[in-house]
């Protein structure tokens, strides 16, 4: 049995940063959190999230993993408003799952989650760390996909770094230490890495306060924020593009 209810834009941020990396995925919820992990068929993205059980106002469960395909919760939720609620619920014994909105009950079956397993978060020691504005960030990436696909990151202890280099034009932005909440930077560092990727997601955290990247000289991005008032927690990994990818 489950049984949860949530405002439709805490519903909207967990579907669209799901399906930044998948098209299905298996929610697994716990007495105490929604825990969701998911890698694309690529495995070059992946995320771990989180979601406190008080960021819902309604959580009636048993421990419960359901399969959803991504693009169906979010045309639904395409059809809400502000200040609508969303229930989700899942009966054992019919095996059917209900989205409910207003006067809409979509009837989805859910996906065999046996065949949608988590993969292992990867632990990662990564040098260089820069805390900053979502919406800054976000800016920042908007500007470089107007010149190219892959970006270059790069950070030291007194700035952070993103620049595109295109055939005829490049786009560099750069702030200062400053303009940052935080840097965490002893040695210089640099990688780049596929916008294909971080476009999508920079539409999720443009609106968050604040974003936090780890990454070290051609290691992979981890980028981490928080949602809903801090009950809700992502961290995404993206491997680098580095000489010799295609």
């Amino acid at each position: 049995m489950l049984n949860v209810t949530a405002r439709q834009d805490l519903m909207r941020t967990i579907v669209e940063t799901l399906g930044v990396v998948v098209e299905e995925a298996r929610l697994d919820f716990f007495e105490d959190a929604l825990r969701v992990r998911v890698v694309d068929p690529s495995h070059v993205a992946m995320i771990k999230m989180d979601v406190d059980s008080a960021a819902f106002d309604t959580w009636e469960i048993d421990e419960t993993k359901l399969g959803l395909e991504m693009k169906k919760l979010k045309d639904m939720l395409t059809l809400a408003t502000a200040g609508d609620m969303v229930e989700l619920a899942y009966d054992d014994s019919s095996g059917q799952a209900t989205v409910n909105l207003g006067r809409i009950d979509l009837n989805l079956r859910p996906l065999d989650p046996s065949t949608l397993n988590p993969p292992n978060v990867p632990s990662l020691e990564l040098p260089c760390g820069v805390t900053m504005n979502g919406s800054d960030l976000a800016q920042a990436l908007r500007a470089a996909r107007q010149v190219g696909d892959l970006v270059n990151m790069s950070l030291d202890e007194k700035s952070f770094s993103v620049n595109v280099q295109g055939s005829t034009d490049s786009v560099n932005v750069t702030f200062s230490s400053e303009e940052l909440v935080s840097i965490d930077c002893k040695a210089a560092a640099h990688s780049q890495y596929s916008l294909t990727y971080l476009i999508p997601l920079a539409k999720i955290f443009s609106g968050v306060e604040n974003v936090n990247l780890r990454f070290g000289e051609n290691f992979p991005l981890k980028l981490t924020f928080d949602f809903a008032d801090g009950a809700g927690h992502v961290e995404y990994f993206l491997a680098p593009r580095v000489e010799g990818d295609i």
